[in-house]
């Protein structure tokens, strides 16, 4: 029983040495040539991306379209909405499990069925016990070896955590996995702040010969005050929806509620998303600098007019400050 306790020497180093090692991004050449579209969603935690995602997903699948949904966050909360609150077992945790039984992992143990959306979720490690970028790298490579690429979907779509900027999370970007991105933000300054990082992870990729772009933003939560039109405007990139902000889609998302569909009274809206999504061509953004992004908002909500003051090395001394002899040569007047 010797080998189920952890050496932690070992483990420590073998975390130090993953942290620095750099994760392969190659970025491969030429245009996308397969049918399917591989759509890569990003946005804020919380902006409400899975939403977005399990209402669009429904919705496509309802127009006659075969989808793929793939959740990419380490809080597994993608397909919960779709599957009404039930969470499925991840890629990664039942990886791991079936490893330690000495048996495969087959495409029911994680994919499942719903409204005609397929759907499953990578996950992520324990808290404090591995990388989240790294596990979606293993996820992907199990999908691989699972058969992604040779799967019959018209659309794949990767819900992704855009707070973060490790390798992982990059990946649709940097391996050229997706063709285009999609972001979810609202009038807020986060959660434009990271859709506008986004749009320079894209942008940077684009300088070293990638093919993704940013095919528009969903506005989501949107209470008409208009920040984020204005910066899909200001980095030009289109609008793809406005969800407004509705206690009706508040209530029913709180309560797992399905709200694509035509049976609703929400149907025309992520119907009209459904088409948007397929049909906006991938675009180079222009982000915009932190004073930039700051100029989209009242100066008096972001303090965007305030003025660096320097500190001097008695301010940082504090009680312990001294006096200090000076150098300086002083001349008395001839």
């Amino acid at each position: 029983m010797k080998d189920e306790v952890p050496n932690l020497k070992d483990f420590d180093k073998r975390l130090r040495d993953e942290a620095a090692t750099e994760p392969t991004l190659e970025v491969p050449q030429g245009e996308p040539t397969s049918k399917t579209q591989i759509i890569a969603i990003y946005g804020k935690g919380g902006i409400g991306k899975s939403f977005t995602l399990a209402n669009l997903s429904h919705m496509m699948a309802e127009m006659g379209k075969r989808v793929l949904l793939i959740g990419c966050d380490p809080k597994s909360d993608t397909t919960s909405l779709l599957f009404g609150g039930k969470a499925c077992p991840t890629i990664i945790e039942t990886s791991a499990k079936k490893k330690i039984a000495g048996e495969e992992v087959q495409i029911g143990d994680v994919c499942f069925k719903r409204g005609g959306v397929f759907a499953m979720e990578l996950g992520g490690p324990e808290v404090g016990r591995g990388c989240g970028g790294r596990g979606i790298i293993h996820g992907f490579e199990l999908l691989e070896k699972l058969g992604f690429h040779d799967w019959d979907f018209d659309y794949v779509l990767l819900d992704f955590l855009g707070d973060v900027v490790c390798g992982g999370f990059g990946l649709p970007i940097a391996r050229d996995m997706a063709q285009k991105v999609i972001l979810v933000g609202s009038n807020d300054l986060q959660s434009l702040y990271v859709a506008n990082n986004v749009c320079s992870a894209v942008e940077y990729f684009r300088k070293l010969g990638g093919n993704v772009g940013v095919a528009g933003l969903v506005i989501n939560k949107d209470d008409g005050t208009g920040e984020a039109q204005a910066f899909a405007k200001a980095v030009d990139i289109p609008v793809l929806a406005a969800i407004p902000q509705d206690d009706d889609l508040r209530k029913k998302s709180a309560n797992y509620q399905i709200v694509g569909t035509k049976a609703g009274p929400w149907g025309d809206l992520f119907e009209g998303l459904a088409v948007a999504v397929a049909d906006a061509p991938p675009v180079r953004p222009a982000p915009l600098d932190q004073d930039g992004l700051l100029g989209l908002f009242d100066s008096k909500d972001t303090g965007g007019d305030y003025q660096l003051v320097p500190a001097t090395d008695l301010d940082m001394r504090g009680k312990n400050a001294k006096p200090k002899e000076s150098l300086e040569v002083i001349y008395d007047d001839a």
